[in-house]
């Protein structure tokens, strides 16, 4: 029996990605549903990424290394001075997801996120971050 559960937890295993993985209860989204954040914590420094799906001003140019989607997705590591926009092939808006209330503050392994009407604003211990609306990007 004991043989069994470790052989079909090492083929469950296999099948998992490389990436790193969405701690449960660590995603959540902006009242408005336009910001959706995921807290990762894998082989590599944890993040925190952050997706907005709309934006009412314009964008930068996508780098010419990026053949993805860029400018509305950001990304603060935990070791990071500065966050940054990041080239992506993916989401992490999930409708699923706990809605963090106006008012309310997210945090984790020395992340914060806010949540305001104004926007979200996640930073991590060192002070970098970010904050987004759909009228604004600042990362610092």
């Amino acid at each position: 029996m004991k043989t069994t559960i470790i052989a079909a937890a090492l083929l469950l295993a296999s099948f998992a990605p490389t990436h790193a993985q969405t701690v449960d209860g660590d995603n959540f989204a902006s009242p408005s549903r336009n910001i959706y954040c995921n807290y990762f914590k894998g082989d590599g420094p944890p993040s925190v990424r952050c997706d907005l799906m709309q934006v009412s001003n314009r964008q930068p140019p996508r780098p010419r290394d990026c053949d993805l989607e860029y400018g509305r997705s950001f990304e603060v590591t935990a070791n990071a001075t500065k966050a940054m926009r990041i080239c992506v092939g993916d989401t992490v808006a999930d409708p699923g997801v706990r809605v963090l209330p106006y008012g309310q503050t997210w945090q984790k392994d020395g992340f914060t996120c806010y949540s305001a009407e104004s926007g979200m604003t996640c930073r991590n211990n060192r002070g970098a971050g970010f904050e987004l609306s759909r009228a604004a990007q600042k990362i610092f």
